[in-house]
């Protein structure tokens, strides 16, 4: 069974960097058609999705949050990470990273148990 586990800092000053690593367990980021999603949900609002990264290493942005994200993927560790620059309070929320076959969209049929990021001074 495939296990995704989210880690990263907890707390992030304003207009820094966020950066977070999902390491995947039980499959391979590479396996065909699988995608790679970063999800995020800030208190009390909805689930937010914020991009992924495919099997090929091809990413997609959220188009409200393009701007200031990265994703990224190491292969050799079975990870892919998040980064998303000069954050503010509004990007405190639980991150998730998820998969999805053979659509980048939902279902998602793993999830990672989450991650609290708080931006802060």
């Amino acid at each position: 069974q495939v296990q995704l586990q989210e880690s990263g800092p907890g707390l992030v000053k304003p207009s820094q960097t966020l950066s977070l690593t999902c390491t995947v367990s039980g499959g391979s980021i590479t396996t065909n058609y699988y995608y790679w999603s970063w999800i995020r949900q800030p208190p009390g609002k909805g689930l937010e999705w914020m991009g992924a990264i495919a099997y090929s290493g091809s990413t997609y942005y959220s188009p409200s949050l393009k701007s200031r994200t990265s994703f990224s993927r190491d292969t050799s560790k079975n990870q892919f990470t998040l980064q998303v620059s000069s954050v503010t309070p509004e990007d405190t929320a639980v991150y998730y990273c998820a998969s999805s076959v053979p659509k980048r969209l939902p279902p998602y049929d793993y999830w990672g148990q989450g991650t609290q990021v708080t931006v802060s001074s």
